[in-house]
């Protein structure tokens, strides 16, 4: 048996003053051979009760003699149900009877934690060395598996790992006074962890690895034990030798300097162990190729320099934790991070921190971008330990490009950036004097934090974002953020002397900060796009949810009014404040006694409408007053009242205003039209929520809309506001209808309106100004659906006579107003920019409204309101128009395929089909099979694959449909007379190749053959290849297909057409059929051309200048959220590869020449005697599109 022999020299020694110049490689490997063992113990002294190695009886045994039931120690650490400590207890008890059978039991311990079913034998533990025991397991290792107990899935072996480790962390707080150091039990042990640690095997591996380092931190608390006492021995001693020679007891100084000497030789022995596993085991597993194993090495290094940090926390090891930040792999960097805010958490070790600080401070601060967001969250909190350390390391730089992370759509991030914003901007809170007033409003301590924030909303300039910030703050400071006593004292108090006011800027910033904080208090959860959804409340967090909505009612009931009429002529600033009263609790208005500010701000809010034409202050006014008008409060008849009124004037008004404009004889002025689209605005504001049926709006909408139609010079804004306002009448009435009795006289009266409204928005369809064409689509597309067959799902069959849908002529114009009005490209949208089609924003605005027009169009196909064959002319746009709209087509391709797969299967080959055609005429029948149109339909074609999945099964009568379609639509002849006669144009050359058909139809017969009889096969996307040909041998009943990505037809990618980039996959062919020979040769060509991902290998030779330039680790390849070089993820998508089947090629090049011609080459097919048949064959190459969406059909 090897036993390790630990060298006591004083360079073996821990030594703080080293530095990260340190060779990282340098290792002392324990000794493997036999030597420095077999003097220290007879052959004959096996322990005190007689019994040889792997005798019966022995305790934890491998055998059952002699009746001994005893479970094998693997057995007892996994089942956990003993404590830790009396299992400890019986090992050492059994080691002080016979060392080496215990240590053979310890030895088998580590074998089996690896997931080995080999034993350790007596004989094998006397004769032979390390590396042969260790080469004999692993020939008994169970390779059929991978997993092993660290990896295994399973409650019990979850517990497995800490029940593991905390048996080697027992095991060595119970041997510390002696059997520690008998020289025979550690270097046992770790002389095999450390031959375990290297071996290839991963299991061995990483269990010898975690094993090794919890040894290691175990070693290290009995290091800094023996530390302590030596120091309380060494000042004992000093004590008593400075006491007087009277009084100085010398057996004492004697007995204590013996006792330091003992301490010092234990404290040597087991810097010797950790010395031996540190260079034996971490300096060669922190790199390793698993994240696991060096994960386990930087979280107990990092142990190791909290616990003990005299002895650790220097450079020769936080050069390692600093090089591991480069790691590739998150779960390692994150045990970098997590191990640094253990250190810097204490601000006693911040001095022996600062040259790794000023070294890896830069990497710390880009890690705050990690890719990995758990990664990104822990660097901050460093950053926030740093900055809380010492407020000098981190310069501005640094700072702001933490600041910005607030804005983060990621929660977790956020709020790590705003615990580290509100650190460093809003720690220094003014001290208030003992005894003094607590100062409360503008003189408060909060109110220079407050403007502080506003300046930083500012300065930021992501001004939408208020919410966001808000959010991130509200963790760390949300008593500073529901201050809103200071913040109306800001907007409503004068200034004191010496105090500069708010700007308007500021002024507006607080208002909408106010409203945030409001919002985020009332409602208690992120804002839109930062939660995963409702979480439930606590008891606690309901209670200081009632409590803020109480203390908000009744501080905002009576400041809103006054706030009101200072701000009442700003749009911006009246639409943030007028959203306050929706999260009032209103019950405060009558239990607080506070109904004349209830008056006073149904004043301030009725002159807010009545000065106002804006159309979000107008909006904001109606939700107020819906929020106002509840029934199950008392204020509600108080509000009714009020509304009532301002409707029946503004109702009355319109009317008025609306007869004198309609006037015949006269010509209306301008003042006559802004009178009557302010109040038109006013009344479609406010019949948006609210049912105003009673007056009869329709009418008068109505006669407007048909006197714009007549004439042709009604304004565009009253048109667009008129045909928005019948469209409240129509479904208010619908939503009356649903409700009520449903009586024959009110459903003949909707139908009536709602035909009369859908032929007056057909009608505006044609009209000259675009704004008023768009309003009319999509309201007309609104009131489609809204009437479709629909309506009477879910028991409401008594509302059948509304249905409605829209005829041939209706569904033809409003396809053509879809290709007219979206499908252009942007520079030739002038709509809706002003002449400022150079604005990006206007850009992002008109793209944004043509989206919409878009979706408003695909949900009538998704609904069958208009024929699913209409799709055909919006599918064959996804490739030219994929950046802009290409997730709104995809996702209707998905939906109609849910509705009815044969008839979207129908649409997908109609729209292929109208795109040949388009093609024919364009080029005309000549055309270049290379070109970027006719490759652009290929592309099309395989794109429309990938939506159909892999599941044959439920996919084959759609795939059948669509191939039946498409080869009729191939094999069609374009003659006059319609008739197909495809063999009278094949050539005499074609008809001696063929056998009993033609041979392109043979391969594709074929590939659907092959698919057929081997449903696991599986193709892989590529790029189209023109140079395929088929291949067939008369001798081979069946021919075999491959898939092929050939070089000679790559011009269709730089063809002019925008389609998104494909990264090349490789292609796999089927095997079928195949003898081992072609196997061979195909796994040969895979090995040339396929591609592989290979993980790249550390360079340890890197060498870099500055700090640690001997030594130093390679930098890895950074990580990063940044956009930048990121892959868009462009396959649809879809979890399963993409596919791209192509006509089959040759072997080899050489084989090229000796076959027979490739018949899907127009080039081999078309001669002299068959010129006149071009067009014929042209549309014979839609079959290769055929190819391209070609899913094997099951049998």
């Amino acid at each position: 048996m090897c036993v390790c022999v630990f060298a006591r020299d004083s360079d073996t020694r821990f030594s703080s003053d080293t530095d990260f110049s340190e060779a990282p490689d340098v290792s002392i490997n324990p000794t493997k051979g036999k030597g420095g063992k077999k003097g220290k113990k007879a052959a004959g002294e096996k322990g005190k009760g007689g019994k040889g190695v792997g005798g019966a009886g022995r305790m934890n045994g491998h055998y059952q003699e002699n009746g001994m039931e005893n479970l094998m120690l693997f057995e007892v650490v996994k089942m956990g149900k003993s404590a830790m400590q009396s299992v400890v207890d019986d090992w050492i008890e059994a080691y002080k009877n016979d060392r080496d059978m215990a240590l053979l039991d310890l030895i088998n311990f580590f074998i089996q934690c690896s997931g080995c079913k080999g034993v350790v034998s007596g004989e094998m533990f006397r004769n032979m060395q390390n590396s042969e025991i260790i080469r004999r397991m692993t020939e008994e290792f169970d390779e059929d598996s991978g997993d092993y107990p660290l990896t295994m899935a399973g409650p019990l072996w979850k517990k497995f790992k800490g029940s593991f480790c905390e048996f080697i962390a027992v095991l060595v707080r119970q041997c510390q006074y002696s059997i520690i150091y008998d020289e025979y039990l550690m270097d046992t042990v770790i002389s095999l962890l450390t031959g375990l640690s290297d071996s290839q095997v991963r299991a061995f591996r990483h269990t010898s690895t975690l094993a090794a380092m919890k040894l290691m931190t175990a070693l290290v608390n009995v290091a800094l034990n023996l530390s302590i006492n030596m120091d309380n021995t060494q000042r004992q001693y000093e004590t008593e030798r400075n006491k007087n020679v009277a009084k100085r007891a010398n057996d004492r100084l004697e007995l204590l300097l013996q006792k330091r000497k003992e301490l010092q030789e234990n404290q040597d022995e087991i810097e010797n162990m950790m010395n031996a596993i540190f260079k034996g085991v971490f300096v060669h597993r922190y790199r390793d190729a698993i994240a696991e194993i060096r994960a386990i090495t930087i979280e107990e290094i990092g142990m190791w320099m909290k616990l003990y940090s005299d002895a650790f926390l220097n450079d020769s090891y936080l050069k390692y934790v600093g090089w591991t930040m480069h790691d590739k792999q998150g779960e390692v960097r994150l045990k970098c991070l997590t191990a640094l805010q253990g250190l810097y958490y204490n601000r006693e070790l911040n001095t022996r921190l600062e040259l790794f600080t000023s070294r890896f401070k830069d990497r710390i601060v880009s890690m705050t971008l990690d890719k990995e967001y758990d990664v990104a969250v822990q660097a901050i909190k460093l950053l926030t330990l740093v900055l809380h350390s010492t407020d000098e390391v981190l310069s501005p730089e640094d700072c702001e490009s933490v600041y910005h992370l607030v804005y983060s759509a990621h929660r977790p991030v956020a709020i790590a950036a705003g615990e580290f914003l509100f650190k460093k901007l809003f720690s220094t809170r003014e001290p208030e004097e003992e005894g003094a007033p607590k100062r409360r409003g503008r003189q408060s301590p909060n109110a220079n934090l407050i403007k502080t924030t506003v300046f930083f909303f500012l300065e930021s300039e992501l001004h939408e974002h208020a919410a966001y910030l808000v959010d991130s703050l509200w963790e760390s400071g949300a008593d500073l953020l529901k201050d809103w006593e200071c913040m109306t004292s800001l907007l409503l108090d004068d200034p004191v002397p010496g105090e500069e006011a708010l700007t308007d800027r500021q002024e507006t910033a607080l208002i909408e900060i106010m409203l945030c904080t409001v919002r985020q208090a009332a409602e208690c959860h992120p804002p839109v796009g930062r939660g995963t959804g409702k979480r439930v409340m606590t008891a606690k967090e309901k209670k200081t949810q009632l409590d803020d909505r109480t203390r908000m009612t009744e501080l905002f009931a009576v400041t809103l009014p006054p706030l009101l009429a200072k701000y009442s002529i700003d749009t911006e600033k009246v639409t943030n404040l007028l959203q306050l009263p929706q999260f009032f609790d209103l019950d405060i208005y009558t239990t607080g006694r506070l109904e004349k500010h209830l008056e006073a701000l149904l004043r301030q809010i009725r002159e807010i409408v009545e000065k106002h034409t804006d159309i979000e202050v107008l909006e904001v006014c109606s939700k107020t007053y819906h929020a106002l008008c509840n029934d199950e409060f008392t204020i509600f008849n108080r509000v009714d009242i009020a509304r009532s009124q301002l409707l029946d004037e503004m109702v009355d008004k319109f009317n008025r205003l609306l007869e004198d404009f309609l006037q015949e004889g006269e010509e209306p002025d301008d003042d006559d039209a802004y009178q009557v689209l302010s109040t038109l605005k006013r009344i479609t504001a406010f019949h948006n929520a609210h049912d105003l049926s009673q007056w009869d709006l329709f009418s008068s909408n109505f006669k407007l809309l048909n006197t714009g139609i007549e004439n042709g010079d009604m304004p565009e804004q009253i048109v667009v506001h008129a045909l928005q306002c019948t469209h409240y009448v129509v479904l208010w009435h619908l939503a009356k209808v649903s409700e009520g009795s449903h009586r024959k006289e009110e459903l003949v009266s909707l139908r009536k309106q709602m035909r009369m409204f859908c032929l007056m928005c057909q009608r505006y369809l044609t009209n000259v100004n675009t704004t008023v064409k768009e309003q009319a689509f999509t309201i007309l597309c609104d009131v489609l659906l809204v009437f479709s067959h629909q309506m009477v799902s879910g028991g409401r069959e008594q509302l059948e006579p509304l249905v409605y849908s829209p005829d041939d002529s209706l569904q033809t114009e409003l396809l053509s107003f879809i290709l007219h009005h979206v499908f252009i490209d942007q520079d030739d949208d002038n709509c809706s920019t002003d002449g400022q089609q150079d604005d990006e924003a206007a850009k992002i605005e008109a793209l944004h409204k043509r989206r919409n027009l878009l979706a408003a169009y695909c949900k009538l196909i998704i609904y069958n309101v208009v024929e699913m064959n209409t799709g055909a002319d919006i599918f064959k746009q996804y490739m030219r128009y994929y950046n802009d709209y290409g997730d709104i087509i995809k996702e209707t391709m998905s939906k109609t395929r849910q509705i009815d797969k044969i008839q979207c299967a129908k649409t997908l080959i109609l729209s292929l089909q109208q795109l040949f055609h388009e093609m024919l005429s364009e080029l005309g029948t000549g055309f270049d099979r290379s070109s970027s149109a006719f490759c652009g339909i290929k592309e099309l074609a395989r794109r429309f694959s990938l939506t159909f999945g892999l599941d044959q099964v439920k996919t084959r009568d759609a795939i059948a449909m669509l191939h039946k379609d498409g080869i009729e639509f191939a094999f069609k002849e374009p003659s006059p007379q319609g008739e197909v006669h495809a063999s009278r144009f094949m050539t005499f050359q074609m008809a001696l190749q063929r056998d009993d058909c033609w041979l392109p139809l043979i391969s594709y017969r074929n590939s659907l053959q092959a698919g057929g009889d081997d449903d696991t096969m599986s193709v892989v996307s590529g790029y189209s290849s023109r140079g395929s040909s088929v291949r067939s041998k008369k001798t081979k009943a069946t021919v075999v297909t491959t898939c092929s990505s050939s070089s000679t037809d790559m011009s269709w990618q730089h063809q002019s057409m925008q389609t998104p980039v494909m990264m090349p996959s490789p292609h796999l062919t089927s095997t079928m059929m195949r003898g081992p020979g072609d196997m061979r040769e195909e796994a040969k060509r895979g090995r040339d051309d396929s591609y592989m991902g290979v993980y790249t290998p550390i360079d340890y030779n890197r060498r870099g200048t500055g700090l640690m330039e001997e030594d130093e680790e390679p930098i890895v390849e950074d990580v990063m959220m940044s956009s930048e070089g990121r892959m868009e993820d462009l396959n649809e998508g879809m979890d399963f590869d993409t596919m791209d089947i192509d006509l089959p090629p040759s072997k080899n090049r050489r084989e090229r020449s000796e076959l027979k011609p490739d018949y899907f080459d127009p080039g081999s097919i078309m001669d002299e005697s068959v010129s006149n048949s071009s067009l014929l064959l042209n549309h014979y190459y839609f079959i290769v599109i055929l190819f391209l969406i070609h899913t094997p059909c099951s049998k």
